[in-house]
């Protein structure tokens, strides 16, 4: 399916009311956001994290728009629990219109004091939890002919960074993986987007003992998301003040990559 160059590389989604979209990792930060955000335009929603009550918390007050709420507790590391919950929301809704996948895990880390527990825990949640996702229900919309997936990367994603030794590797990571994604289901009629966000305050960055530059609320962070997809963007970046300004960081050389990072950060 070719391209021209004024087209998005995506459909872009006129209205959401209908829209049957599934969010992993929506207990809280853009996740729980992006859901109440969706919720609100109409969409029908099923959420999924591993705290089943955080999950409740995201329930409409009315009984009407209650309906268009399902709540699938799972934890993205468990491959046959995600399979299981597809096939569940596929027999519930017969198709599925966008699996959002903003589940994550962050923990600062500098190659002096690596964390290799930690570091395990991040690439399983941050890599292999969408694996699983992607395994699960790729084959549903391949069949469908249809549909659409994201991926909550990082602009952490795009070079390395101090104090996310780890993190900015898994997020890297996400990044290659859609742009291989889009690659395989673009001419499948299946849209990819992969989510870049900057800073966003949220309990992944509370602890952060550094200055954030052009922090974002999880609110401005779904609003953006929603934007985007409505769009048929395939690469949803922001605050654009921010990732703009490390998109052509890494556009360096080397040498001036190093210094240019270390004057910014101070680190």
């Amino acid at each position: 399916m070719r391209l021209l160059p004024w087209q998005p590389m995506n459909a872009p989604v006129t209205h959401w009311s209908g829209k049957r979209v599934w969010i992993i990792g929506a207990s809280s930060g853009i996740g729980a956001a992006t859901a109440r955000l969706l919720l609100q335009r109409g969409a029908v929603l099923a959420v999924s994290a591993r705290s089943a009550a955080s999950l409740r918390t995201l329930m409409p007050a009315s009984p009407e728009a209650a309906d268009a709420l399902t709540i699938l507790p799972l934890d993205i590391n468990d491959a046959p629990a995600v399979a299981e919950a597809a096939q569940a929301l596929r027999r519930q809704w017969g198709s599925i219109d966008l699996i959002l996948v903003t589940a994550g895990i962050y923990r600062a880390m500098r190659a002096q004091y690596i964390d290799l527990a930690v570091a395990h825990d991040i690439i399983d949640t941050n890599i292999k939890g969408p694996l699983n996702v992607l395994a699960a229900t790729v084959p549903l919309l391949r069949a469908q002919g249809a549909g659409a997936v994201a991926l909550v990367s990082s602009v952490a994603g795009y070079s390395g960074l101090p104090k996310a030794l780890a993190y900015g590797p898994s997020k890297a990571a996400l990044i290659n993986l859609c742009e291989g994604l889009y690659y395989d289901l673009h001419p499948a009629g299946i849209g990819v987007h992969l989510i870049s966000p900057g800073f966003v305050a949220t309990p992944l960055t509370a602890d952060n003992d550094f200055q954030m530059p052009a922090l974002i609320s999880a609110e401005q962070a779904a609003a953006e998301i929603v934007a985007g997809i409505e769009r048929g963007e395939f690469e949803i970046h922001f605050p654009k003040r921010f990732s703009r300004v490390l998109k052509l960081l890494r556009l360096l050389p080397y040498r001036l990559y190093f210094g240019a990072l270390r004057r910014i950060t101070g680190l």
